[in-house]
C-alpha cells in the first residue's frame, strides 16, 4: 500500500455543484446528492503548528484494514485513495463502504477505477480515456468528494492553480473543468515491491518529513 503525508497544506473546497431541482425520474441526480452528503467544516488552523495530512493509496488491499483501523483506534483522521478494480467482491466493497462511513474522520477519495492497468505512459497520453476511467470510479466508489490522486503520478488541482508534469497536464486541466481537486503528496513511505516490507525505518521518516518541514519542501503551504 502506498502511503503519503502532506505537509503543512491547505486543501481547497469540494467544488460539486448540483441542482436543488431535481425530478424523481432524474436518479443520476439524486445519486450525486446523496453521495455528497458531507459538509464541510472550515478548520482553524494554529500558525504556531505544523500540519500532516495522512493519505493511503491503492486499497483495498492487504493492508488496507490494518491501516484503517489503527487510525480510528488512534483517533488519527486520514484519507485512503482507493481503485475501483480492486473493490471487485463483497468483502472489499464492505471495506470502501465502512471507510466511506466513517467521515469526518475518515475520507474516501478517487485513485482511479484501473491504475493505469500500470501504463501510465499510455494513460496520461490518452486524457479522455482517462478521465472517464476516474469519472467511473466516483460512480462506483460512491466517493463523496470530487478529490482524485492521480496513479503513479503526483499533482495538484486546488484553488491555488495546477502544478503537474508535462505528461498529466491534460488529464489535470480536463478534471479542473470538471470540478474536482487533485492531490499530490510530499513525502512517501517507500516500500520493497516483493517483500512488501518498508524501505525506511520509521525514525529514517520522520528525519524526512522533519527535513521537508526545514527546507520548506512543500507543495501545498
Amino acid at each position: 500500500m502506498f502511503f503519503g503525508l502532506l505537509l503543512l497544506g491547505e486543501l481547497s473546497g469540494c467544488q460539486n455543484n448540483t441542482s436543488s431541482s431535481v425530478t424523481a425520474n432524474d436518479t443520476a441526480v439524486e445519486k450525486i446528492l446523496i453521495i455528497n452528503k458531507f459538509k464541510k467544516v472550515p478548520f482553524s488552523y494554529d500558525s504556531t503548528k505544523n500540519y500532516i495530512y495522512l493519505t493511503f493509496d491503492d486499497g483495498p488491499q492487504n493492508g488496507t484494514v490494518a491501516c484503517f483501523e489503527l487510525c480510528k483506534h488512534l483517533g488519527v483522521k486520514a484519507s485512503f485513495f482507493m481503485v475501483g478494480q480492486h473493490a471487485n467482491s463483497t468483502k472489499t466493497k464492505a471495506i470502501v463502504a465502512e471507510i466511506r462511513d466513517a467521515y469526518p474522520q475518515i475520507l474516501l477519495c478517487n485513485h482511479s477505477t484501473t491504475h493505469a492497468n500500470g501504463h501510465y505512459k499510455y494513460f496520461y497520453h490518452h486524457p479522455d480515456m482517462a478521465t472517464e476511467d476516474f469519472y467511473k470510479a466516483q460512480e462506483t466508489l460512491n466517493v463523496p468528494y470530487k478529490i482524485i490522486r492521480l496513479p503513479g503520478n503526483s499533482a495538484w488541482v486546488n484553488g491555488m492553480g495546477i502544478k503537474a508534469s508535462s505528461l498529466v497536464d491534460s488529464v489535470c486541466i480536463k478534471l479542473d473543468s470538471a470540478g474536482y481537486n487533485v492531490i499530490g503528496w510530499d513525502v512517501e513511505w517507500d516500500f520493497n515491491h516483493k517483500t512488501a516490507n518498508p524501505v525506511q525505518s520509521p525514525q529514517r521518516l520522520i528525519n524526512i518529513v522533519d527535513s521537508a518541514f526545514a527546507k520548506e519542501h512543500l507543495h501545498t503551504k
